[in-house]
């Protein structure tokens, strides 16, 4: 089959033939449809965090259709149209059994969506409704990410909520803080491109970044904000050093602030300046399994906001020059890869 190549730091992905993936006995083989390029990809191939071996496969959200079945697998079947929830744990623990394999001792994570084809753990098939298309099935893992956020960040109908950052995850928090009942809700976006979607899926206001005028880096009056007043929930979906406490300027005193950003360096804070405003801070990272369901019974239920993240489809051959492309430039949101055209 033809696939996506990491080779080392630095370089370009190559595209070239690699063997079929047979699966094993508890695996089932997915015919890929769709396939995220996901921020994470971008940093493992900057060499930031994990570094994988060359030949790797990146791509973990995937969507696509069940074409063989291992021999002991049971509830899966071929033909089964799926989104694979890229993570699976041992399936006997408590935290496996409360449906959190991201909380398993052996969770295990899956990749290998940039290919034609590959093989994935049975608990890791989503099956889809027959509403859902294998397009929009492709967001739902960056939709669990940020659905995990905001259920940690408690959000309740009539608060105020301000996203710092419109890439993908930033974008579908967004979506997120409005379909829980946020009242308001700002987005934090120096990027023409990304700030006109976050105008699209429903942000109350879209601001420039803006320090504010007190030396310790907090406004000292809510009014001195860009949007005027301050929010209940911040989520930073950036993960660069030093937003963590940039974002803290945005919420109110005894406001939650929420890491979604998921830096890889070290992120400088100051407890003081948060524990002044009692800032509840979280750091939420992957997503439940009833959490990924959820992120597809939306689509199901007719959401339409996801899809205005995708900037473009594009084939495996296209695929080094389009992460080249995202790795220097902002511009383009959520791409999506059709190894099939």
């Amino acid at each position: 089959m033809r696939a996506v190549l990491f080779r080392e730091v630095g370089q370009p992905l190559a595209v070239d033939e690699v063997a079929d993936p047979a699966p094993a006995a508890n695996q089932v083989l997915v015919k890929v449809a769709r396939c995220g390029i996901c921020g994470s990809d971008l940093h493992m191939a900057e060499g930031h965090g994990y570094v994988p071996p060359p030949g790797t496969i990146f791509g973990h959200e995937i969507s696509g259709e069940v074409v063989e079945v291992g021999r002991s697998v049971e509830g899966v079947a071929a033909g089964d149209k799926i989104a694979v929830m890229p993570i699976f744990g041992c399936g006997h623990c408590t935290a496996c059994s409360q449906g959190m394999p991201a909380r398993c001792a052996s969770m295990q994570f899956t990749s290998g969506g940039y290919a034609e084809y590959v093989a994935v753990d049975p608990t890791s098939a989503i099956r889809l409704p027959s509403t859902v298309s294998l397009d929009d099935a492709a967001l739902a893992e960056p939709l669990a990410v940020a659905l995990h956020g905001i259920v940690a960040a408690r959000i309740m109908p009539g608060d105020v909520v301000t996203i710092v950052g419109a890439g993908p995850i930033g974008l579908a928090a967004l979506f997120w803080a409005r379909h829980f009942g946020a009242a308001r809700t700002y987005v934090i976006e120096k990027v023409p491109e990304r700030r006109a979607i976050a105008e699209r899926m429903g942000a109350t206001g879209v601001f420039l970044p803006q320090p504010p005028s007190g030396g310790d880096g907090f406004a000292r009056h809510y009014g001195e904000l860009p949007m005027g007043e301050a929010a209940d929930v911040v989520v930073e979906c950036v993960g660069r050093p030093g937003l963590l406490m940039a974002s803290a300027a945005y919420a109110r005193h005894g406001g939650r602030l929420v890491s979604l950003g998921y830096c890889f360096g070290d992120d400088p804070i100051v407890p003081a300046g948060l524990g002044m405003r009692e800032l509840q801070l979280h750091f939420p990272q992957l997503y439940t399994r009833s959490e990924f369901e959820m992120s597809v019974n939306v689509l199901d239920a007719g959401a339409v906001e996801p899809r205005h993240m995708v900037t473009d489809t594009v084939g495996l051959d296209a695929v080094p020059e389009m992460f080249e492309a995202l790795r220097t430039s902002p511009r383009q949101c959520k791409v999506l890869i059709t190894p099939f055209p």
